[in-house]
């Protein structure tokens, strides 16, 4: 077996979901993970501490993506235009690669409810990212933090629809479906008043 391999990251992320979703997170071990990637378990433990970690591999970067793009908006750019800015650079660098694994990853997390508790700390963690790179702006914490959300909620909208199996059509870039789904709930916001 090859000592390594270029895409091995890549390749242990979607063995470590299908076998979360064919037989629960629980049940799946860092061997057959590896196994089924056609890698070793020390291939594993250099790219993820544990199986767990998989599930947060890309965590850090969106975050850090969706604050970059608060940090670079136009200096006069409201709070929404900010976060909006945050969408567009994260939603830019997510690939075909990304796409793909929507449908595993959302079968894995329905399986397993330490899953779900992930997921949602990962909600919280983008959420904190955009609402800390809005206070660097100077916003109030108030604000910042209903932006945040706004944000959140916009980028998981738009991830399920372009990352959604059924869809027959070409689902084109990622950018284009969290820009409709942030519109869409800045209109609903509206409605509130």
């Amino acid at each position: 077996m090859p000592r390594w391999k270029p895409d091995s990251r890549q390749r242990l992320v979607v063995a470590a979901l299908g076998l979360f979703a064919e037989q629960g997170y629980d049940d799946t071990t860092v061997a057959q993970i590896s196994e089924r990637a056609g890698l070793t378990r020390s291939t594993f433990f250099r790219h993820f501490a544990d199986k767990r970690e998989i599930l947060t591999a890309g965590q850090k970067a969106l975050s850090r993506l969706l604050a970059e793009g608060i940090d670079t908006a136009p200096a006069d750019a409201t709070p929404m235009m900010a976060v909006a800015a945050g969408l567009e650079r994260a939603s830019g660098e997510m690939t075909s690669f990304n796409r793909e694994l929507g449908p595993l990853l959302r079968a894995a997390i329905e399986a397993n409810e330490e899953l779900r508790n992930r997921e949602a700390l990962k909600s919280i963690g983008m959420a904190a990212a955009m609402v800390d790179a809005l206070k660097r702006r100077d916003v109030a914490e108030p604000a910042a933090q209903v932006a945040a959300e706004i944000g959140v909620l916009a980028f998981k909208r738009g991830y399920a629809r372009w990352a959604d199996p059924a869809r027959d059509e070409d689902p084109g870039e990622l950018v284009t479906h969290t820009r409709a789904a942030f519109d869409e709930l800045r209109a609903a916001t509206a409605e509130l008043h």
